[in-house]
């Protein structure tokens, strides 16, 4: 593959060319790897698109939203590229990638661009790969990125690291309101959105609205926030209500946040976030090869015999999984 040529089309907007350098960036296989590091490399890296992460549990109206949210800003003349990620089987490995059918309008949209991609087994509601695809995304010229996670709920947090602010959907009547403010997916929630506000769900949605407003300002406050947020707010995304003002509170946070320094700041603890990530996960791949499955069964054999303690054993196997990559070094 010519990623040269490939990374020129893709930095042309070219929707075909894009949608192959994410098939890249996604593939496990080694030789793949290297052709999409490569490719990462020859991209323009002078483009910025907002990076808005989005959150919600099953049925709260995430693709309902975002298709109404993208319209609304196709409309204004911008270039919008959702990235969707479903979850995969754990039986068969598989995923239904249905959220073009569920996005029809937005997805025929001629300045949108739609990218299902399986979870696999990773964490965290999103792909291991997912932040590579937003670069792809960023270098084809698109000026906002939405970034839909699994659903997963509190392990949600991954998504903060490779996204500008984040959006918490929430319905109405849902059963305890104040049971989802908990460590972590709600810190990291620059707005919460209570979707479904209309017709008979709408006194629920104010109640439910209010009660996580006034628990959102018992959180400490953060130093990247100005007054006002974070914030809870009212939307229908089936009657398109509520998404313009959304849009004017995105607006005024990235503006305060960039006007004080924040916004660099963070894509930096970004990058150096997911480069040991990488260093992480390469190393993680070392104990895939031959020789260390082979080595990991002998001492799982010796500690189930109990000839070797499990520290003693775990000890045993680093230090001889160091001196194999040394010597092939």
């Amino acid at each position: 593959m010519d990623t040269a040529d490939l990374a020129a089309r893709v930095a042309q907007g070219e929707r075909r060319a894009l949608a192959q350098a994410i098939t890249l960036v996604e593939s496990a296989r080694a030789d793949h790897r290297a052709q999409a590091c490569a490719l990462l490399e020859a991209l323009p890296a002078d483009r910025q698109a907002l990076r808005i992460g989005l959150s919600g549990t099953p049925g709260v109206g995430k693709s309902t939203f975002i298709e109404s949210f993208g319209m609304m800003l196709v409309g204004q003349g911008l270039r919008v590229a959702v990235l969707a990620v479903d979850p995969s089987s754990s039986r068969s490995g598989g995923s239904i990638l249905g959220d073009k059918t569920r996005m029809d309008r937005l997805a025929r949209a001629p300045g949108a661009f739609i990218r299902p991609s399986p979870s696999q087994t990773h964490l965290g509601g999103v792909t291991r790969r997912s932040r590579e695809a937003v670069a792809l995304c960023e270098a084809a010229g698109f000026d906002v990125i939405l970034i839909e996670t699994v659903g997963v709920g509190q392990s949600e947090t991954v998504v903060a690291e490779m996204s500008d602010l984040f959006l918490l959907l929430l319905a109405p009547a849902g059963g305890d309101e104040l049971q989802g403010v908990k460590r972590g997916i709600m810190e990291i929630a620059d707005m919460i959105l209570v979707n479904k506000a209309d017709g008979d769900l709408k006194p629920a949605a104010t109640r439910t609205c209010a009660d996580y407003a006034g628990a959102l300002r018992l959180l400490r406050k953060r130093p990247q926030d100005p007054a006002g947020f974070p914030k809870a707010v009212m939307v229908s995304a089936l009657h398109e209500s509520g998404l313009v003002d959304v849009w004017r509170d995105i607006e005024t946070l990235v503006t305060w946040r960039k006007e004080q320094g924040f916004w660099d700041r963070a894509r930096a603890g970004q990058a150096r976030y997911w480069f040991e990530q990488d260093v992480r996960q390469a190393l993680l791949a070392q104990l895939e090869t031959p020789r260390a499955r082979a080595a990991l069964a002998a001492y799982g054999d010796k500690v189930s015999a109990g000839d070797l303690a499990p520290a003693a054993a775990a000890e045993a196997f680093l230090a001889q999984l160091g001196a194999s990559s040394t010597s092939k070094s």
